[in-house]
């Protein structure tokens, strides 16, 4: 994994459904639009992310959206498909970011159910990210949602401060009823 992989850009929302989910849509991420998702992870995140990393995301097909607010693209979620020992397939979340004037309206929250709905349809039973130790916000968002801080990885990040990343992790299905 490259350095950044799975930075989280801190969403403040107010709870779903708020005035702005009505005017957003979801579109999938392709190599025609590809730029988009380019544009906002520069905008988004601290780090750069390489080919590899906008290769997974079109490989994802569905598990990978872009946001418009009023036609105008202002969020995404980039995921990762995962095959674990046994078969299983997990979701790794690799970023999530909605531009701050959106933030609050629901688009996030919208984008994160999306990936849920879709996980349940395929019996996917766990998604996972690594958020920066620092970013309260993001952390919050999450457990909102039923994510828990699952392990501490000391020097994930290469160059930015600090380096510490949570493992944060829902399990949802028959693997949340194991727990």
């Amino acid at each position: 994994m490259g350095a950044g992989d799975g930075e989280v850009a801190a969403s403040k929302e107010k709870g779903g459904g708020g005035g702005g989910a009505e005017r957003t849509s979801l579109d999938g991420v392709r190599d025609k639009n590809v730029m988009q998702l380019k544009k906002l992870n520069t905008a988004l995140f601290p780090v750069r992310y390489n080919d590899k990393y906008y290769q997974d995301v079109i490989a994802s097909k569905d598990f990978s959206k872009l946001a418009y607010y009023n036609d105008i693209c202002v969020g995404a979620i980039a995921c990762r498909l995962e095959k674990k020992e046994g078969g299983a397939v997990r979701v790794y979340i690799m970023t999530l970011g909605v531009l701050a004037p959106y933030r609050g309206l629901g688009i996030g929250t919208k984008l994160l159910n999306h990936v849920f709905d879709l996980s349940a349809k395929q019996n996917i039973s766990e998604i996972y990210l690594h958020v920066q130790t620092n970013n309260d916000d993001a952390i919050a968002f999450y457990k909102k949602f039923g994510f828990e801080i699952t392990e501490t990885i000391h020097n994930y990040y290469m160059n930015i401060t600090p380096p510490d990343c949570y493992v944060v992790t829902k399990f949802i299905g028959q693997a949340a009823a194991k727990k």
